[in-house]
């Protein structure tokens, strides 16, 4: 049977360390809501609304690992800080993948909110979590528009118009994560999973509308409402331009996490390298 050194091991364990410190495209960040309205009892990180918090955030990434949708409560019963949650992941996404981008979903929710605040909303490109005091959040409609993004770049072909329009159209129709192409313009399209089938489909034709009305002729538009989203873009054409609502200051703060996060994860390899290079001159 064939056996590695040591030597080869360690290298191995580097490589993987390397490889999964990588931040996917899924991971990259979009857009947050932080809850100013913070717990009573956030001076004491054992409190029960702590202890309720940090329960809630691990079990949402245990089941990232086996289901793309879900939704959680603490024990109301018996605590006096209930908190409830839900996350989804992009439809398309593999439940390893779906695991990754919730986890990074909850570092850089750390990174970005106070961790004493009653409620935070995060979306990154692959998945999207939230929590709250108050469970009403879950399965009641809302087409607040939170963030939108649409491209510098113009068109005034009449068939990329109609093409768009296709896409579109399909795309209102759908119900949960649906994909659609004509031609050369692509989009996506998903509904919160907490949605019924009849909510999703005006939560989609709201930001259909949104898309055509507020980015006019961009070649590319990301619309996400409070509990969908839709995006299409030119074949080629991404990721889009930052000069949409909202896009600066999230694209700041998507920068500032990448470096934290980049940084700690160059931190951790140097230390592997390190300790690999120790082992490896003792041979």
């Amino acid at each position: 049977m064939f056996k590695t050194s040591h030597h080869t091991q360690h290298l191995l364990l580097l490589l993987l360390l390397i490889h999964h410190l990588q931040l996917s495209k899924a991971s990259t960040f979009i857009y947050k809501g932080c809850s100013t309205t913070t717990s009573t009892t956030s001076s004491d990180p054992s409190s029960s609304f702590h202890t309720n918090l940090n329960s809630l955030l691990s079990s949402m990434a245990n089941s990232a690992s086996q289901s793309s949708y879900n939704t959680f409560s603490s024990n109301s019963s018996t605590s006096s800080s209930p908190l409830f949650g839900l996350y989804q992941c992009r439809g398309d996404l593999s439940n390893p993948d779906c695991f990754n981008c919730i986890s990074s979903a909850i570092a850089q929710l750390a990174l970005l909110c106070s961790p004493d605040a009653l409620g935070a909303t995060i979306q990154l490109d692959g998945c999207y979590l939230r929590y709250e005091s108050d469970p009403s959040f879950i399965g009641t409609l809302d087409t607040t528009l939170v963030y939108k993004k649409c491209s510098d770049s113009l068109s005034s072909d009449g068939d990329f118009f109609r093409r768009r329009d296709d896409v579109l159209g399909d795309l209102e129709n759908g119900v949960g994560f649906r994909v659609s192409s004509s031609g050369s313009v692509e989009g996506f399209a998903q509904c919160l999973g907490d949605l019924r089938a009849d909510d999703c489909g005006k939560c989609l034709a709201e930001a259909v509308g949104k898309l055509k009305n507020a980015c006019g002729a961009a070649v590319a538009a990301d619309v996400f409402l409070a509990q969908c989203y839709a995006s299409y873009w030119a074949a080629g054409y991404y990721p889009l331009s930052s000069s949409a609502k909202g896009a600066r200051d999230d694209d700041d703060i998507g920068r500032t996490v990448a470096i934290i996060v980049g940084a700690l994860a160059g931190v951790a390899v140097v230390v592997v390298f390190l300790s690999f290079l120790r082992k490896a001159m003792s041979y």
